[in-house]
């Protein structure tokens, strides 16, 4: 089984990246943009260049912003037009841990009752009170997020793995202004998510499965902090329409994070703090189980610019994906 990592950089190459890049099992692609320095180089990696990216044959480029870490999606593309059979989703402030890996995406795994609404997954593992960027803020210290219930384990389709990160996990700028505590995850087994029960994941350390490659879509035309957010808040009902669960695991990475403001980062999330509920509901409204994936993504993003959470330039981006991943016929 193929599996490839993408990560996009801007800068020289991180002890991340060198590390990820001597993993056995898994090839690196690493996506640069205008402010990558030019000679990036890395033994190991594949590096897709700015000025080497206008000559690819995919027509999200037509369509892609400069400078936006949507360009992964350049990455996504090569590793499925190279024979992926999973891609996982990184970035070069995580340092894999020893044994990084993943779940098998079908097996046993302990779940959460169903209809739950939005889960507090963080509970699971660790005592810290700490959430996920994305966690509707007004759901934080409700009584049904203090208690999680657990079901044993059962037979689970997933579709996609969202790892945890120790030291300085992707939580929100509020979490980060407010307290800042650098947290280490207990370790614990897998937890699945089942229909109904949500929880926001996001682009740090995670893996799909190849049934649900066009799920990787980055919005490029919504801010910085929200865009992986959107993408997951999305993927959610697509997934457990078609019978797909999301699953979360110990920390299998350790991020060193990179620079930030905070203040601008809090700016950049407001829609993370503002819309999760609704775009859950928006597209839990859209998806029908006897449509493609791609065909349920292309109905709730036209939800999402109906309701004026994207704009036409996401419905025309969206669009340039599915045509390019249609003439990659992956699915063969």
């Amino acid at each position: 089984m193929m599996k490839k990592i993408v990560i996009t950089s801007i800068n020289y190459p991180t002890e991340a990246v060198r590390m990820f890049s001597k993993l056995k099992n898994f090839s690196l692609i690493v996506v640069g943009d205008k402010k990558t320095p030019p000679e990036w180089s890395c033994a190991g990696v594949e590096f897709i260049s700015a000025e080497s990216q206008g000559s690819l044959n995919y027509k999200i480029i037509q369509k892609m912003p400069f400078n936006h870490y949507s360009r992964k999606m350049i990455g996504y593309l090569n590793a499925i037009e190279n024979g992926a059979h999973v891609i996982i989703d990184t970035d070069d402030d995580n340092l894999p841990l020893e044994g990084y890996g993943f779940p098998e995406f079908d097996g046993n795994f302990e779940t959460i009752p169903f209809d739950q609404g939005f889960v507090y997954i963080y509970k699971l593992f660790t005592k810290q009170h700490i959430w996920p960027r994305g966690f509707p803020l007004k759901l934080i210290n409700s009584a049904r997020n203090n208690d999680i219930q657990i079901s044993p384990p059962e037979l689970c389709k997933v579709g996609i793995w969202q790892g945890l990160a120790d030291k300085d996990p992707d939580v929100d700028a509020i979490y980060r202004l407010v307290d800042g505590s650098e947290c280490v995850f207990q370790k614990r087994l897998p937890i699945v998510l089942t229909k109904g029960t949500y929880c926001p994941f996001n682009s740090q350390n995670t893996a799909y499965r190849k049934e649900l490659f066009e799920l990787l879509y980055l919005p490029a035309y919504v801010t910085f902090r929200f865009t992986d957010i959107l993408r997951g808040l999305v993927a959610q009902p697509i997934m457990e329409a078609l019978g797909y669960r999301l699953g979360f695991l110990e920390a299998t990475v350790e991020q060193l994070r990179n620079p930030h403001d905070y203040l601008k980062d809090f700016e950049s999330e407001i829609p993370c703090y503002l819309l999760p509920e609704k775009i859950n509901e928006l597209a839990r409204s859209c998806v029908n189980p006897e449509n493609s994936v791609g065909q349920n993504l292309r109905a709730v993003y036209s939800a999402l610019f109906q309701a004026g959470v994207v704009p036409q330039e996401e419905i025309e981006l969206l669009d340039c994906w599915l045509i390019d991943l249609q003439q990659l016929n992956f699915r063969q």
